[in-house]
């Protein structure tokens, strides 16, 4: 899938009704070897800033996600293959933060402090659109992730399969 399919299928399935975590999962779990259904399910708790708790945006948690799905290890006490998924992780949510001014949630919904949180997820409605910014961190998000690949010279379509690298 070319870079510019994987922003637009994220924005789609957020459009659809899925989480901001799970639309930038979702968007390039094939690369991976997962199915949609598995990658929509592996993501789907960390939605609304993990949980609905608006800590850490979803959106961004994605990318983390697929970070780990690209790089990270598999290997007991391999400290050099999580440091360099730490890494990884630390300079996407960097591009993030600079685009946005944040990686929280909250501050990115400008949510007063102490707001009182519900699990309750929220009806998604035209309204519910038109007043989130979510969309456009989900669409940076899948965009930011994309670069990543391709400063990789992995294409947006072509990365290795799980496991190949030995981790």
């Amino acid at each position: 899938m070319a870079k510019e399919d994987s922003i637009r299928r994220a924005e789609e399935l957020f459009m659809q009704g899925f989480n901001c975590s799970q639309s930038v999962v979702a968007a390039f779990a094939g690369l991976y070897g997962y199915t949609e259904s598995q990658a929509l399910r592996l993501s789907a708790g960390f939605g609304g800033g993990i949980g609905r708790m608006r800590l850490t945006c979803g959106a961004a948690c994605g990318m983390f996600t697929l970070a780990g799905m690209d790089c990270g290890s598999a290997t007991p006490g391999d400290r050099e293959g999580k440091s360099a998924c730490y890494k990884v992780v630390q300079q996407l949510a960097a591009r993030f933060e600079q685009e946005h001014g944040s990686l929280v949630c909250g501050e990115l919904l400008r949510l007063k402090k102490g707001a009182p949180l519900s699990y309750e997820a929220s009806e998604r409605t035209a309204e519910y659109y038109a007043k989130r910014p979510c969309v456009n961190q989900i669409i940076s998000a899948a965009r930011i992730y994309a670069e990543y690949l391709e400063g990789k010279g992995k294409a947006a379509g072509v990365a290795e399969p799980v496991g190949a690298n030995g981790k």
